[in-house]
């Protein structure tokens, strides 16, 4: 048994070994939701109507498995430690998930996407809420969190990477053969427990700064008071609401509005190779602004940036790719530095309430995510019906709904972006608060 330490700042191998895990974890996430509706429909002839309430149950089931894991996170260790210990038992779950949903036998169903798409939504919550806590506990200083955050989230981007390129390569087509998803699920089984072991092996087991166990009353009490929370929490439900809408739209902007089709996969790809290169620089330029100022200047030049994309039209791809590849750069800020104030954040609740509750509070940060995925379905298609554009293939779309396309796309995010920074700009909680912090809890 490795004792529980805590250091102000890692070695880049151990660093590297916690972010390992990230890779398998992201390569689960996109095809869940992107990938696995179109090809249970197309394989197994399951009508989307019945596999979007399959998939709207999951979302439901994550209400209530976000908060109890979170919880979980907080209360549950053993030998290797609390962190470490509730991670490593998630892994053979998630992993036997995610390998029988991506590679179905030829006689799956509905009942068989139920029941494995359950299985990994419980399993990904299990193993996402104690390992994101224990990379805001590796560390407690103000600048180290961020180069934390910023090797998961760079690894997070390489599986985005991989995810996005296997299911291309290996195709689609019939669910006999060893399909691009098959690929993906083999990847998943394979790395994740391996990954995950080698980071429990490893990584350290960050002290547990709680001195009492609060009540459920308590602990939501104390979860409400903490003033810079809220306002960090709001800031990033409005930044992710953000960029959830232009996310919804993307296939349509670009096989509509630009009339590319084919350029989709592409045009990702570069959005999310050029976000690992901004990785490294939102860590080099916070050391320098701080983290909050780092965030807020990015959000704004995301906002300058793709509100050139409103004024493109059809076969303005070079254009839409140099947009891509800046904002791709812009999202490694949006990416690295949230989940590092969030850390900031939970020693202001540790010092006032006595318990350090990581798990719970990266429970609600995930509920945040899917809460701003769920608002942007909810509000921009409903809009874009009103406009008259029609999401069926091969369908003339009128000027004023493809209009209507590149205004939602490209300008309606800014105005949930400006918000944020507004919220962000005099964040209450910078280095010489989290100093101050840090003095209290040592």
């Amino acid at each position: 048994m490795i004792l529980p330490t805590v250091l102000t700042r890692q070695s880049a191998g151990i660093c590297a070994l916690y972010a390992l895990p990230a890779m398998p974890l992201a390569v689960i996430a996109l095809p869940l939701y992107i990938i696995v509706p179109s090809f249970y429909a197309a394989s197994f002839a399951i009508p989307l109507a019945a596999i979007g309430g399959v998939l709207l149950a999951i979302r439901l089931l994550d209400a209530v498995t976000d908060p109890l894991f979170g919880w979980l996170a907080d209360r549950v260790t053993c030998r290797f430690g609390r962190r470490r210990g509730f991670f490593l038992a998630s892994l053979p779950l998630t992993a036997l998930a995610a390998f029988m949903l991506f590679w179905p036998p030829v006689d799956a169903g509905i009942a068989y996407l139920a029941l494995w798409g359950a299985a990994l939504s419980i399993g990904a919550t299990w193993t996402l809420l104690p390992y994101t806590a224990w990379g805001a506990e590796l560390s407690d200083g103000y600048h180290e969190r961020v180069r934390i955050s910023a090797w998961r989230e760079g690894a997070t981007l390489i599986g985005s990477l991989v995810a996005i390129s296997l299911p291309f390569i290996g195709g689609l087509e019939r669910v006999g053969d060893f399909h691009g998803l098959a690929w993906i699920a083999v990847f998943v089984v394979l790395l994740l427990p391996l990954a995950g072991s080698l980071a429990v092996w490893r990584v350290p087991e960050p002290i547990d700064r709680s001195v009492r166990q609060l009540s459920i009353r308590e602990g939501l009490a104390h979860l409400v008071a903490n003033r810079p929370f809220l306002r960090l929490a709001i800031a990033f439900l409005l930044n992710s609401f953000a960029n959830a809408i232009p996310a919804s739209l993307f296939i349509y902007f670009v096989t509509a509005r630009l009339a590319a089709p084919g350029w989709e996969g592409p045009l990702l790809f570069a959005y999310f190779f050029a976000a690992i290169a901004g990785v490294p620089l939102a860590v080099w330029t916070s050391a320098r602004l701080g983290k909050h100022r780092a965030w807020s200047i990015s959000m704004a030049l995301a906002c300058l940036v793709f509100s050139g994309a409103g004024f493109l039209g059809e076969g303005n791809v070079a254009v839409f790719a140099v947009i891509c590849a800046a904002t791709g750069v812009l999202l490694g800020f949006d990416l690295a530095l949230p989940p590092a104030i969030q850390a900031d954040v939970i020693d202001n609740d540790t010092v006032r309430s006595g318990e350090q509750r990581s798990g719970l509070y990266f429970a609600a940060w995930s509920f945040i995510t899917k809460l701003s995925l769920a608002l942007s379905a909810g509000i921009v298609f409903p809009l874009l019906g009103l406009a008259g554009f029609s999401t069926t293939p091969g369908s003339s779309q009128s000027a004023t709904s493809l209009e209507a396309l590149g205004a939602l796309y490209a300008w309606l995010p800014i105005l949930p972006k400006l918000a944020a920074i507004a919220l962000m700009w005099r964040f209450s909680l910078d280095e010489a608060e989290q100093q101050r912090l840090r003095q209290q809890l040592a």
